[in-house]
């Protein structure tokens, strides 16, 4: 098949491309040990599962369906973190899923035990009250109110048994950014929960990581990642999104008109 085979408009993955990609994230793998989770709101061609499932752990999930794409599609690690679940999905997730990650204290102790009694590790989205996102603002979970994950003001004001049971920490604070961001926010999850991630069996460092950019920084996110391992004898999870299929991807169109009105140039697909 040829391009002028396929029917427009198409969404055309470049396998080259995204084997290039995943390259890259299994030598981070490889390199320290951590391991790396497809986030699927961002990339969801399962299609490829079978080709992404050679390189890395498994993947992460943002809901009940894609729980359900990842276990069928991959069948690896399946991790799943929502803001708030209903009772019937996580009747459903602690059938699918290796970890259950949750947003606030009252999830948290809504559901813990029937995690725990079906073998599901638990985590906890925490807020490290650091922000880095620049101009990206409406993307800050770090911003004033923010409802994504627990500050340690929250923590303080909770009984100590909400802790128990919690085997991780996740936080998930950047945005198609480099590692310079991951090392300043690790200080802030030092200074705020340090001693509860000494605590833990693994952190998560959520997504926004894009480590597959030309020029980032994959040196310094390996200090990082050991930094983590070593201090805090955690093992390290990381969830990028983007970086799987970053310019891997084309949308074909036919231009089916030209016309100029005044000095616009105009193609109409």
């Amino acid at each position: 098949m040829t391009i002028d085979d396929i029917t427009t408009p198409a969404y055309i993955i470049d396998e080259n491309i995204l084997v290039h990609n995943l390259e890259i994230l299994k030598y981070v793998e490889d390199k320290t040990g951590c391991k790396i989770l497809l986030a699927q709101k961002a990339f969801s061609a399962f299609y490829e599962y079978p080709l992404i499932g050679r390189y890395i752990s498994g993947t992460t999930a943002s809901g009940l369906y894609e729980a359900r794409l990842g276990r069928e599609e991959m069948n690896k690690e399946n991790h799943v973190y929502a803001p708030a679940y209903k009772e019937k999905d996580i009747d459903e997730l602690v059938k699918i899923c290796d970890h259950i990650i949750f947003n606030s204290i009252g999830q948290l102790m809504r559901y813990k035990e029937k995690c725990i009694r079906s073998g599901i590790s638990i985590g906890l989205r925490i807020n490290p009250e650091i922000s880095t996102q620049g101009d990206n603002a409406i993307y800050d979970p770090c911003a004033y109110g923010s409802r994504l994950g627990v500050t340690i003001d929250m923590l303080n004001k909770a009984d100590e048994e909400v802790l128990n049971g919690v085997e991780g920490l996740h936080f998930h604070t950047l945005c198609e950014q480099d590692s310079d961001d991951l090392e300043t926010t690790l200080v802030s999850v030092k200074k705020h929960f340090g001693d509860l991630a000494s605590r833990v069996k693994w952190i998560n460092f959520g997504g926004g990581h894009h480590i597959t950019r030309p020029g980032y920084d994959i040196e310094r996110l390996e200090r990082c990642i050991r930094t983590v391992q070593e201090e805090w004898k955690a093992e390290v999870y990381l969830e990028p999104g983007e970086a799987w299929a970053l310019n891997a991807g084309f949308l074909l169109t036919s231009v089916l008109d030209v016309l100029k009105n005044g000095e616009t140039q105009i193609a109409i697909v």
